[in-house]
This record gives structure tokens, C-alpha cells and sequence, in this order.
């Protein structure tokens, strides 16, 4: 695809982007304040974890299938696929009558949305690349990304408090069918590299592996299940197996799926390795200090979705200034190697968390964490795409979303096991809420501190390299309306 679209054609095709990308992650968070409403109505409280599960689970594992089929067929016809298929499934999860049909539905909405966040980051890659403006368009890119976070939360208690939960659902289909039409009026149909005959064994094996991962994290979040339980164990033991398997499938596959001689870069591997553990940092925050608001503290779902604004707001700020230094010296890898001190202090400092810590500092704390993790939101994405081949930067830009989201299952296993076992230890002896602030001082730093510090090994290791345009695939188009 060509730069040298009209400027109103553009604009409107990165709102498009933009908005697919928002409303895919908004997802991720907006249901979470609205869940014990939605237990309390549609009953099935045992089920509740499936709703938030079911689409972390499609959304992940069809990430890398999207990213790497819009490489070879060409980026509109799998966003177009994406959408429809996301607001299908956000309508039918709005009319949801009980928790298997909500379930099953969020699984569809997942489905859809394992689209949307590749695509859209690889589109705004080819719209502007990584030149003065689209650094700063990269910036901004990643500080959507952190607006979900802060967006998330306040809608969804929003809705639930004052209209229905059914809307944290519906708001999804009038602004999917906007967007849907921009791309079918607005994107070009660029078509891809080409491909030989699917990589049906790879897409397969990869299925199941993740699947099984995901179901056996999932089962370790849930109180009361050890790391040697058979719902655990059996269904991660059966994942790694199977991703041995997918690499020897994938070596051999004519169009592999997750071709892995881009691992051969040390650049991308370095990059997707710190994607990651920084995952283990974002995770501490975003759902841990969540958990101290509201056990600790005794706040509303919906005010804890409030209180870690400083963080939230931090994340963008941090994204948008590693796009402008980043536009002005034309290099990133400085920029990331600062960004884990920030979370290695701001996770650390949380060590001091007590049932009378000040707002004023916590939030300072907070800040401190988002303003780490807004460089690797953007920074990353710019590193992982400049580090291939323009046919790869679909693959590359699901690959990087795709381990940032196994990074945050493993921290939430990890880190929610280690809460658990804190509170049950300190509850009888401190009261239930002190064990709640002691269980949040030790796992966000432990799980945090952790992530930051691997994140910097592998940053200081990646090779330095100036921001270059991308070579333009020679399949272009000229932009300017769809064909």
C-alpha cells in the first residue's frame, strides 16, 4: 500500500484503524465491572470466569492466523471478516438469555476480534511509516491502547448503573457498522504476497496448544487449584508438547502459519521476549491494584476502575512522548531501555502498599508504571515491524500482541497464586483486608519487578538500529478510494 493516499481518505481509513483496535481491546476490560450484575440476572455465577475467558481465549489464539492470512491475502478482506464476525457477536451477547449462551457468544465476539488489533496496528504501520509523523502516529497508536484501560471500567459500570449491562454489548454495533463501512468504501483491496495451499496442520496443532495453555492458566486463577492439579498440570504439559510439535510442522509447512525463520532476527525475537514479561508488568497494575482497591480498601468495581487513572492516563502520556522522541532522533532502543527503570520503580515502590497508604503517593506509584509501560505499547511495535520484511508485518504485528497476551495469562496465573496463598496466610492473624494489602504489596512487585528486569536484559541485548521507511511490497495500489 501506498502513503500517498488523500488526506481526508487517510484520516479516515486511521479512524477506522484506530477504532477496530479500541473497541477490540475495550472489550477486554468493559465486561469486568459488569460482571456481577450480569451473574446476578442471567444466574450461573460459577460460570462467570467463562464470560471474561471464552474471548481472551478465541481472541488469542486466531491472533496469529489473522495477522499471518492478511500477509498473504491482503489486510480488507480479514479486517471486513473480523468486524462482521465481532459485531455479530457483540449483538448476540446483548440478547444473551442465560450464561452458556453469553459464554458461547463471547467466544464468537473473540473470534472476530483477534482481527482487529493486528490488522489495525499493521495498517497504521503502512499508512504512515515510521518517518517524522508516523513515529508520532505509532506514539499515539499505543496511547489508544492505554486509553481501553481507562476507558474500559468507567463504561462498563457506567452502563450497568445506569442503563443495562446488555449495553457494555450493544454499544459495540452501531460504531463496528461505522467502521465497517469506512473499510469497505475507504481501504483499498491490497492484494497479498500469495501463499500456496493453507497451513492447515500448523493452524491445527496451534489450535489445540494454545487452547490447552489458556484452559490450563485459566484453571490455575481460579482459588484452590496447585500447579500439580490435573486441570492444571495436564492441560499445560499437553500445550508444550504440542507447541513442539507446531515448530517441527512449521519448519516443514510450504506457507507456515508463524514462519519461524523471523525468529532468526535477534531483533524480533528480543522484541516479542520483551512484549512478553513487560506483559507481567501491565498486569500487576491493570488487574492487581484493582483487587487492592476493592478487597483492601472495600471501593466499588467501579471507583477501582477510577483510582488507577494516574496509571492509565500515565500509559498514554508514555506512549505519545515515545512517538516524538522517537519522530525527532530517529532511533527507539534508547528510549525502551529507560522504560523499565520506571517500572521497576513504580512496581517496587508498591512494597509500601498498607491499608493507609496516601492517594497522593499511590497515585505517583502508579504514574510511575504507566509512564513505563506507554514506551513499550508503541516502541515495540515500531522495533518488531522494522525488524521484517514488508510481506511479514502482518505476522509481526500479531506475533508481538499475540505473546504481550500469553505474557499476561502466565502473570495472572502466577500473580494470582501467589495473592491467594498470601491472604489465606495473613487473614486469620491481620483481618481480611490487611491480608488483601499485604497479598497486593507482594505480588506487584514480585511479578512486576520480574517482567521489567528480563524486558531490560533483552532490550539492552537488542541490536540498535534508525528508524527506516518500509520498502513498498510491489503489489501497491494507489489510494484513494476501495476497488
Amino acid at each position: 500500500m501506498t502513503t500517498d493516499m488523500n488526506p481526508k481518505g487517510k484520516g479516515l481509513v486511521l479512524l477506522a484503524a484506530l477504532g477496530g483496535m479500541f473497541l477490540a481491546l475495550l472489550d477486554q476490560t468493559i465486561v469486568g465491572t459488569a460482571l456481577p450484575r450480569i451473574t446476578s440476572e442471567l444466574g450461573g455465577s460459577s460460570l462467570y470466569v467463562w464470560v471474561v475467558t471464552a474471548y481472551l481465549l478465541t481472541s488469542t489464539v486466531t491472533v496469529p492466523l489473522y495477522g499471518r492470512l492478511s500477509d498473504q491475502h491482503g489486510r480488507k478482506p480479514l479486517l471486513l471478516v473480523g468486524m462482521v464476525v465481532f459485531v455479530a457477536g457483540s449483538a448476540l451477547c446483548g440478547v444473551a438469555q442465560d450464561m452458556v449462551q453469553l459464554i458461547a457468544f463471547r467466544a464468537l465476539q473473540g473470534l472476530g476480534a483477534g482481527a482487529l488489533l493486528p490488522l489495525s496496528i499493521a495498517l497504521v504501520m503502512e499508512l504512515f511509516p515510521p518517518s517524522t509523523n508516523g513515529a508520532r502516529v505509532q506514539g499515539a497508536l499505543g496511547g489508544v491502547m492505554g486509553l481501553t484501560y481507562l476507558a474500559g471500567p468507567f463504561l462498563g459500570g457506567l452502563f450497568t448503573d445506569h442503563a443495562t449491562w446488555r449495553w457494555a454489548f450493544y454499544v459495540n454495533v452501531p460504531l463496528g457498522l461505522v467502521l465497517i463501512a469506512i473499510v469497505v468504501l475507504r481501504l483499498p483491496n491490497r492484494p497479498g504476497v500469495g501463499g500456496g495451499r493453507p497451513d492447515y496442520a500448523g493452524i491445527a496443532v496451534f489450535t489445540v496448544a494454545i487452547t490447552a495453555l489458556l484452559l490450563g492458566l485459566t484453571e490455575k486463577g481460579l482459588d484452590g487449584n496447585a500447579w500439580t492439579d490435573a486441570a492444571v498440570a495436564g492441560p499445560i504439559v499437553l500445550a508444550l508438547a504440542l507447541l513442539a510439535v507446531f515448530v517441527l510442522v512449521e519448519r516443514r509447512a510450504a506457507s507456515p502459519i508463524m514462519p519461524m525463520h523471523l525468529f532468526g532476527n535477534r531483533t524480533y525475537t528480543l522484541v516479542n521476549l520483551t512484549s512478553f514479561f513487560t506483559a507481567f508488568c501491565m498486569y500487576a497494575g491493570v488487574v492487581f491494584l484493582p483487587r487492592y482497591f476493592q478487597e483492601a480498601l472495600g471501593v466499588s468495581a467501579t471507583e477501582s476502575g477510577l483510582r488507577i487513572y494516574p496509571m492509565t492516563l500515565a500509559m498514554v502520556v508514555g506512549s505519545v512522548l515515545m512517538g516524538v522522541l522517537t519522530s525527532r532522533t530517529r532511533v527507539y532502543k534508547p528510549w525502551l531501555v529507560a522504560a523499565p527503570f520506571l517500572l521497576v520503580a513504580g512496581t517496587l515502590l508498591c512494597l509500601n502498599l498498607t491499608l493507609q497508604t496516601g492517594a497522593v503517593a499511590l497515585a505517583g506509584w502508579m504514574s510511575l508504571i504507566g509512564l513505563g509501560m506507554g514506551p513499550m505499547l508503541s516502541g515495540l511495535t515500531m522495533a518488531a515491524q522494522q525488524s521484517v520484511e514488508p510481506q511479514y508485518i502482518g505476522t509481526a504485528s500479531a506475533n508481538l500482541t499475540f505473546f504481550r497476551q500469553i505474557g499476561g495469562s502466565v502473570a495472572l496465573a502466577v500473580g494470582g497464586t501467589l495473592y491467594t496463598s498470601t491472604v489465606t496466610a495473613n487473614a486469620l492473624v491481620h483481618g481480611v483486608a490487611a491480608a488483601h494489602a499485604s497479598a497486593a504489596a507482594l505480588v506487584i512487585p514480585s511479578i512486576g519487578v520480574v517482567g521489567a528486569l528480563v524486558a531490560l536484559v533483552a532490550l539492552v541485548a537488542m541490536p540498535a538500529k534508525r528508524l527506516d521507511a518500509p520498502a513498498v511490497p510491489e503489489n501497491k495500489v494507489e489510494v484513494g478510494f476501495a476497488s
